[in-house]
């Protein structure tokens, strides 16, 4: 009898099996490249142009940072668009670039670079945050848009870029402020007459989750100054996407685990 009962345990079981969509696996689609390895700053973003090109960009957060935007070449990264427009100058912010968050190829084939006006996550520096505009068949700086007091905050951290160019005269770029301070938001800019403006300014759905925990690795991730108790971490509205029909923006806090939509 038991061992008619585990015969029929085990069809029913292949069956069963049989019946049941196929799990996920761990294999790779396809063969994995390395194109390049950093042992030195934390790169934290990257995009590719539609020839090619690699673009990677290194905050300042306390690394040593010899240059915040780099095109990374035979898998090495060189200062773009060159080694001086990347030194730090703290006395002329709006003429070099300060710290930058996130690098991004538009539908155009250009490199739009994000400055956060921002080091260590620190005040933004009076003319620093900014979006700069780089054509590369020439490698040269098109254009330049400041963010005014009332757009960058002090607090603001401007994290995240994407672009509509069916909108308006030249294009419309929406992005994310996420700060860990100060108030949060979508900030709109029209290509065309860089003026700038806030949307969604400190509305809950751009603000951190007080009650977000995650997990990584078996351990609470949890900010861990050196001085004072761990806390939860506090990022607001930090990915971005823009619809395929251009209709819709879809964004998210960092600490957070919903997704956000609205008409653009």
């Amino acid at each position: 009898m038991a061992r008619l009962i585990a015969l029929c345990l085990t069809a029913g079981a292949a069956i069963a099996l049989a019946g049941s969509p196929k799990l996920a696996t761990d294999e790779p689609v396809g063969d994995l490249e390395t194109v390049a390895t950093f042992d030195g700053p934390m790169p934290t973003g990257v995009t590719v142009s539609h020839k090619g090109r690699i673009f990677v960009n290194f905050p300042r957060w306390g690394d040593k940072v010899d240059f915040t935007v780099a095109e990374v070449k035979d898998g090495k990264a060189v200062a773009y668009p060159s080694e001086d427009f990347n030194k730090l100058d703290k006395d002329r912010p709006g003429e070099r670039l300060v710290s930058v968050q996130s690098v991004v190829i538009d539908p155009d084939d250009r490199l739009w670079i994000l400055d956060t006006g921002s080091i260590e996550m620190g005040p933004v520096l009076p003319g620093g945050a900014k979006l700069v505009g780089v054509d590369l068949k020439t490698d040269k700086v098109f254009a330049t848009i400041d963010f005014p007091k009332d757009v960058a905050l002090e607090k603001s951290y401007l994290n995240d870029v994407r672009f509509d160019l069916r909108q308006g005269k030249a294009g419309v770029a929406y992005l994310t402020d996420s700060s860990a301070e100060g108030p949060n938001g979508i900030v709109v800019v029209d290509l065309a007459t860089k003026k700038s403006w806030r949307r969604l300014h400190d509305h809950p759905s751009t603000k951190a989750d007080k009650k977000f925990q995650p997990v990584v690795e078996g351990r609470p991730l949890l900010e861990r100054p050196g001085e004072g108790k761990s806390r939860h971490m506090t990022m607001g509205s930090d990915g971005i996407a823009i619809s395929s029909d251009g209709k819709h923006l879809y964004y998210c806090p960092l600490c957070s685990r919903r997704l956000y939509r609205v008409a653009t």
